[in-house]
């Protein structure tokens, strides 16, 4: 799970990275959850709340420039 002030540090570059690995792992979550092989179901919701931080902070940044 990422902190809100860890990911305020990062530049526009590191979090768009940042998103498309997780966006990327979140499908190969879904994925395993649809073929039964998901063992860890608790990472399906770090996941999206991770991304869901992120996507905040980066429009947060759109609207104050």
């Amino acid at each position: 799970m990422m902190k809100v002030a860890d990911i305020r540090q990062k530049t526009d570059d590191e979090l768009a990275s940042e998103l498309t690995g997780l966006k990327k792992e979140a499908l190969n979550l879904r994925f395993q959850r649809a073929s039964g092989q998901l063992e860890s179901t608790s990472r399906v919701k770090t996941v999206r709340k991770d991304i869901a931080r992120i996507s905040t902070v980066m429009t947060e940044r759109k609207r104050k420039a």
